[in-house]
């Protein structure tokens, strides 16, 4: 099992408590090479007994590190295990990890820093310590290990069917994950794969496989087409109650405004939106809108739907609500990605709603 992500991230928090490995090693009372050997990777931290590794994790905090990085152990660990299993696959395609839950951005992110070398957005708005020798300044993979991650990924999407009851999660997730791929061949292969399956994006409202025609949008939206996300939104969410529902609940589980860890596509089917926190997810919601501007037409549909919704949430984070006016005057304005005319009356709407009652 590989533990690079996971090691990485117990290294950033190190240093920002301001210890040393050897100084580290002393506190915790292991020997400096057990240190050196949790932050490259070579003894993943997942190996590690689940008491002491909760004991590590709680005392993090106490040694000065930053919570906001001892909280991505967690996901770098997900992602740890997916990456491994690219590298050495489970016989067993119900034990892949992208078929036993639904990961979320985080994971995602930490995947993309393995791939891209661009670390996720908490991680990049806080200064790192400065470094000497040849320490590595990402997790990012060699490009063979790349290499082999998306063949094993694509290989995955097209065999999926052996996961049984959970080949759609298995599918739609490694579907994702290989648009990530930039080379001209994967992008076509994802391309031609994603449109092979575009009968799913025709479906109207909600459906069991509501969660795979979203996956399939938003991972073509990555690759430049737009259109396909413009359509799935048209048709699987306006003037759809369940679909608006599932919306909602898939946002709060991808942003980490949720219940938590999902087994399973069901939970975005719950009505009552049991496991949502509104506020949180309007903030993440909104500060998504920059971080993430290939996905501002969902973006503008999604929160003109939350203030549909719960029209008090501007009155409950005016800061947030502050910010959400001058990103879509901003992007009603022409400052940004080219809106569909949908879009367009969502953001003004939104845009209407939070000066209203941030003031």
């Amino acid at each position: 099992m590989t533990g690079t992500l996971a090691g990485f991230v117990l290294r950033l928090c190190r240093e920002s408590a301001g210890h040393t490995q050897s100084g580290m090693a002393e506190i915790l009372g292991v020997d400096l090479a057990t240190v050196q050997g949790w932050e490259s990777g070579r003894r993943p931290l997942a190996n590690m007994k689940a008491g002491a590794l909760l004991e590590l994790r709680r005392k993090l905090p106490v040694l000065g590190a930053d919570t906001v990085l001892v909280a991505l152990l967690d996901p770098a660990m997900d992602a740890d295990r997916i990456i491994a299993a690219a590298l050495d696959p489970p016989r067993d395609a119900l034990l892949h990890p992208l078929a036993g839950w639904v990961h979320d951005r985080a994971v995602a992110h930490m995947i993309g820093w393995a791939i891209q070398g661009t670390p996720p957005p908490v991680v990049s708005a806080r200064p790192l310590a400065s470094r000497r020798g040849a320490a590595p300044k990402s997790p990012m993979l060699t490009a063979v290990d790349r290499q082999q991650l998306f063949a094993h990924l694509r290989q995955v999407a097209e065999e999926s069917h052996r996961a049984g009851t959970a080949a759609p999660l298995l599918r739609r997730q490694a579907l994702y994950l290989t648009s990530y791929d930039r080379t001209p061949e994967a992008r076509a292969w994802t391309a031609h794969t994603l449109y092979r399956g575009r009968g799913v994006l025709g479906l109207r409202g909600w459906s069991e496989r509501w969660a795979e025609a979203r996956s399939m949008a938003t991972a073509l939206a990555r690759q430049g087409d737009q259109q396909p996300l413009i359509d799935f939104i048209e048709r699987a969410l306006v003037d759809d109650d369940e679909g608006e529902v599932a919306n909602l609940n898939y946002w709060a589980h991808w942003l980490g405004a949720g219940s938590g860890q999902q087994a399973d596509d069901r939970f975005m089917a719950d009505r009552n939106l049991s496991g949502l926190d509104p506020v949180r997810l309007f903030r993440l919601l909104v500060r998504g809108v920059d971080e993430a501007p290939t996905y501002a037409e969902l973006y503008a549909h999604t929160l003109w739907a939350l203030l549909r919704l719960h029209p008090w949430l501007p009155l409950a984070a005016p800061d947030t609500a502050g910010l959400l006016a001058s990103q879509s005057e901003r992007l009603l304005d022409g400052a940004g990605p080219v809106l569909s005319s949908r879009s367009r009356r969502e953001f003004a709407a939104v845009h209407e709603q939070s000066v209203r009652r941030s003031t």
